[in-house]
C-alpha cells in the first residue's frame, strides 16, 4: 500500500460498513492528477507503465469528477500523483472541491513547492498537507529519493506549513535502509510541528515489487520498529498521532485492504480510470471503466470490476467460513495475485493460506541476504520527457 492509500484506509475506519446490496458511498476519492514526479523512489507504487501528460484528464474533466464525487456523497478529496503540484490548474481544482463541500488534502513530495505556491494553494481551499520523508537526515533521504537536496526542501515546506498554520502529516516509508532511524523520524515530526505521522512499511507493488529484495526488513528490524512506535504512541499521546502500517509478508492475518475492496475508497488515475485500489490494474482480467465514459457514481455502484470482490460472496474457503471475513475482507486481491498467481484466492499472508509459509520464508530469505542496489525509477528523466510533451 502506498502512503496516500494508508491515509485513506486509516480515515475509512471512521465510517461504518453497510451490508445491503446498494453500496454506501466511499469516504474518500484519491485523485492521481499526474504521474510526473521529480523523485526516483525505489518503492514507488505507481504502475510500471506511466501515463503521459497528453493522456491526463483536462481541467474541465477533473472539475466534473469533483462535482460527481460530491454528488455521490464522498467527503474527502486527496490530491496525489506523481507530484500533483506539477499541475498548473491545482488551485482551480482546490477551489472547485471546496465549493462542493469536499475536504481537501494534498499528498506531495514537497520538492519544487515555494512558500508563495503553498500559500496560493491554502487560499484556494487546501485543508491539510501530507509530506513524504525518506529518512531522518539528508544523506539517507536523498539517496533513497534519488534527488540531491530533496530533504532540505521538504524541511523548508514543513516549516512553512507551521508558519501558515496549515495542518501537516508526515509520511515515513520504512524499509531495511532506514528502520533504525524511526525514532529519529518521530522526533523530526515533533520538531516540524506535524500533528500526525504515518510510519508505513513498504508495500510491494509497482516499482516497490521490483526492489523488494533491496527493501525487505528483517524480522528483528520489524520488531524494533514496532516497539519504538508503540512506546512513542503512549509517550506522545495528545501531541502526535502515529499511524502504523506493518509489512504484510511477516503477518499472520491480512489487513483489510483499503477497508475492503470497493467499499470505502475510490481511486482515479491520471487518464480517468476508476479503480477500487491503487494497484488494481495489476489484475489483468478486470476492465476498469473511465470517467470519460460513465459517471463516477455509476461506476462505483455498477461496474463489474468493483462488484467482483466487493463483500464476501466471492470468497473461497476458508475465507467464507472465517470469523474475520467481515474484518479483513479476504485481504489484498493484488497481493494475492502477486504471491499466488490468483486474485480470487485468500491473501497468502494469512496463516490459513497454503502459500503462507512460502511467503514468510521468502521474506526471511530476502531480508537475510545482502541488499542489492536500488533499481531507481528514474522519474526525473521521465518527468522531463512528460513535461516536454506539455
Amino acid at each position: 500500500m502506498s502512503t496516500d492509500a494508508a491515509t485513506v484506509a486509516t480515515a475509512a475506519s471512521l465510517r461504518p460498513l453497510r451490508a445491503d446490496p446498494e453500496p454506501a458511498p466511499p469516504l474518500a476519492v484519491l485523485l492521481e492528477l499526474t504521474h510526473r514526479c521529480p523523485l526516483s523512489c525505489p518503492y514507488c507504487s505507481n504502475p510500471l507503465q506511466l501515463v503521459g501528460v497528453r493522456e491526463e484528464l483536462s481541467t474541465e474533466q477533473w472539475l466534473r469528477v469533483l462535482e460527481q464525487a460530491a454528488e455521490l456523497g464522498i467527503l474527502q478529496a486527496h490530491f496525489s500523483g506523481g507530484e500533483p503540484t506539477l499541475r498548473k490548474d491545482l488551485p482551480e481544482l482546490l477551489r472547485h472541491a471546496r465549493a462542493h463541500g469536499l475536504y481537501c488534502n494534498l499528498i506531495t513530495s514537497g520538492v519544487g513547492v515555494s512558500r508563495e505556491r503553498l500559500q496560493e494553494l491554502q487560499h484556494a481551499g487546501l485543508d491539510h498537507l501530507q509530506l513524504s520523508i525518506q529518512d531522518s537526515h539528508s544523506e539517507g533521504a536523498d539517496r533513497i529519493a534519488g534527488y540531491a537536496g530533496s530533504h532540505q526542501r521538504k524541511l523548508a515546506l514543513a516549516r512553512w506549513c507551521g508558519e501558515l498554520e496549515l495542518p501537516l502529516t508526515l509520511n515515513a516509508v520504512v524499509h531495511r535502509h532506514n528502520a533504525e532511524r524511526v525514532a529519529d523520524m518521530i522526533e523530526l515530526a515533533l520538531e516540524l510541528g506535524a500533528g500526525r505521522l504515518e510510519v508505513a512499511h513498504t508495500q510491494y507493488y509497482g516499482w516497490g515489487l521490483k526492489n523488494r529484495a533491496a527493501l525487505m526488513p528483517t524480522r528483528a528490524q520489524l520488531d524494533a520498529v514496532t516497539a519504538v512506535v508503540e512506546d512513542a504512541r503512549l509517550r506522545l499521546r495528545g501531541r502526535l498521532t502515529i499511524d502504523y502500517v506493518t509489512p504484510d509478508y511477516y503477518a499472520r492475518r491480512p489487513k483489510a485492504c483499503m477497508g475492503g475492496w470497493a467499499q470505502r475508497f475510490v481511486n482515479i488515475t491520471p487518464e480517468g480510470k476508476v479503480l477500487p485500489c491503487h494497484a488494481a490494474e495489476t489484475i489483468a482480467d478486470l476492465h476498469f471503466e473511465s470517467v470519460r465514459e460513465r459517471s463516477l457514481g455509476e461506476i462505483w455502484r455498477d461496474s463489474e470490476a468493483f462488484r467482483r470482490y466487493r463483500g464476501t460472496g466471492w470468497m473461497p474457503e476458508p475465507c467464507r467460513g472465517c470469523e474475520h471475513r467481515e474484518r479483513d475482507w479476504g485481504g489484498c486481491r493484488c497481493q494475492a495475485l502477486a504471491l499466488s498467481g490468483r486474485a480470487d484466492t485468500l491473501d497468502p499472508v494469512c496463516e490459513k493460506s497454503p502459500d503462507h509459509e512460502r511467503v514468510l520464508a521468502l521474506a526471511i530469505a530476502e531480508a537475510s541476504a545482502p541488499a542489492p542496489q536500488f533499481v531507481y525509477r528514474r522519474m526525473r528523466a521521465t518527468t522531463a520527457n512528460l513535461a516536454a510533451e506539455d
